[in-house]
């Protein structure tokens, strides 16, 4: 996959993730109040700052033409990506002291599910 391809496939799985983030953050506004919205809103940020320091480690080997080098780097990349999810999780859930933990885990769930619907939708 050409590094061009690359960038425009994780800019639109970003901007799933961001729609679907921001969607469940308003049903949490509604359901839960103000926290529940932020809540929410955190979930799914951090899972689009994983998603996003992931894209930037997985497109260092796209011009790559060996198999190896680019498997190893995709499973690094996502190592990386849930290293800093549970990492940005670990922070909420210390200094947020009105988290609402249902909102934040549909922020995160739908921020998640998104992103590999919108991966297996786009023609590459």
């Amino acid at each position: 996959m050409s590094a061009a391809i690359t960038a425009d496939v994780f800019s639109k799985m970003l901007k799933v993730q961001l729609i679907a983030t921001l969607a469940v953050a308003l049903v949490a506004l509604f359901v839960s109040g103000l926290h529940g919205g932020i809540s929410a809103l955190l979930g799914g940020a951090s899972v689009i700052i994983g998603a996003m320091t992931a894209s930037k480690i997985a497109r260092r080997q796209a011009r790559s033409d060996d198999p190896t080098a680019i498997l190893l780097n995709l499973l690094k990349a996502e190592a990386v990506k849930i290293l800093v999810i549970v990492s940005l999780l670990a922070i909420i859930f210390n200094v947020y002291a009105q988290l609402v933990p249902f909102a934040l885990i549909a922020g995160l769930a739908a921020a998640a599910l998104f992103s590999g619907a919108a991966l297996s939708r786009l023609k590459v």
